[in-house]
């Protein structure tokens, strides 16, 4: 298919330049410039909101419904394990080096690449491309500081690498400090009430804690304490104990229920530091389990956190590359999984598309 091949090329070229140009979290504006030029180079008009670039397939029409295509165009810093130049684009063996690469850089240009196709072609909706910033902090002037100035989503889709396997479900994320008491006394002495025993308790609770409720696609909720600190001086008994719990929330939670569940076995005090990122799942009936089946696409649960967490419209995350390469060193992704990529995005698109003019659904 030609215009598949040409596709191909523009989605290449375009992320080798992506990857040329650093786009750490908060400083994305080079990356942000050159999406900008690249969507008016292809005669579309791009809208910009701090480091996030946004724009239609065609004039917007407020009768239809919108679906979105949304990647995120930031990375995180190169780790110390690079044995390559990270910001050199090198193709070697069928693959393309180069921080961001696979996450998700790839996933990025081929829904541009997708979108590009579609702003030839009539659909039964609006298409809205979101290049969004700060993603890899959760940030606050990412995919979240546009929520209210854009149109509501019927259907989003969220570039990130799963193997071209579609997530149907996404793992919050709920970080809690918590602080447990105790009563200040003197080491040597059988004085006070030492607050590192009291968390050990809260401790050895926590190690064979299981959360009630389960997830079809995610299984079961996760808590794991990450952090510790208490005491002052080797001689003085400490009267408080700190620690932090690192909570995987699945789709069977609200973040706030999986903090009360938590709150009720242990004797800390729990300040969760944000109620922000939610778990999500796609509604049972919503027709994108149809175009799965169609598309014989594997349906999972994904551990990991993208902006899905931070859209609370109906949502799916699929994408070339693999989760399992994202923040690694020398990372990269292979030039057939960008073809397919984009293929498979036009065919996702179209087929929804198909169902939506058939009228034969309700999102």
């Amino acid at each position: 298919m030609e215009d598949l091949d040409i596709a191909f090329e523009k989605a290449q070229e375009l992320l080798k330049s992506l990857i040329s140009t650093p786009s750490f979290s908060k400083e994305e504006d080079k990356t942000a410039n050159l999406i900008q030029a690249f969507l008016l180079d292809q005669e579309i008009t791009p809208f910009r909101s701090g480091n996030n670039v946004w724009a239609f397939a065609k004039p917007f029409q407020e009768e239809l419904p919108t679906v979105w295509l949304n990647s995120h165009h930031d990375t995180v810093k190169p780790n110390q394990g690079y044995t390559r130049d990270p910001f050199s684009p090198m193709e070697e063996s069928g693959k393309l080096f180069g921080l961001g690469s696979n996450d998700a850089g790839g996933a990025l240009v081929c829904l541009i690449a997708a979108f590009l196709y579609f702003s030839k072609k009539e659909l039964p909706f609006n298409l809205l491309l979101i290049a969004s910033a700060e993603e890899e902090i959760s940030g606050k002037n990412g995919i979240e500081s546009l929520i209210s100035s854009l149109p509501a989503a019927e259907l989003a889709i969220v570039g990130e690498p799963t193997q071209m396997r579609l997530a149907v479900a996404e793992k919050g994320l709920l970080v809690i400090d918590a602080k447990i008491h105790g009563k200040a006394g003197h080491a040597a002495r059988e004085e006070g009430i030492n607050a590192i025993y009291l968390a050990m308790e809260d401790l050895e609770e926590i190690r064979n804690f299981q959360f009630t409720k389960t997830s079809p696609f995610l299984g079961r909720t996760k808590v794991s304490c990450t952090v510790i600190k208490a005491g002052q001086q080797h001689n003085v008994v400490p009267d408080l104990c700190e620690y932090v719990l690192d909570v995987r929330v699945t789709d069977a939670y609200t973040l706030e229920e999986a903090l009360e569940e938590l709150q009720e076995i242990l004797k800390a005090d729990l300040i969760p530091r944000s109620l922000r990122l939610q778990s999500s799942h796609l509604p049972k009936n919503h027709p994108m389990y149809r175009v799965a089946d169609a598309l014989e696409l594997e349906t999972f649960g994904s551990p990991t956190l993208s902006d899905q967490a931070l859209i609370p419209y109906p949502s799916v995350k699929i994408g070339p590359g693999d989760s399992a390469r994202s923040h690694t060193a020398d990372e990269f992704i292979h030039l057939d999984e960008l073809k397919a990529g984009i293929s498979g995005y036009i065919s996702l698109i179209d087929h929804y598309a198909k169902l939506r003019k058939s009228k034969n659904i309700t999102p």
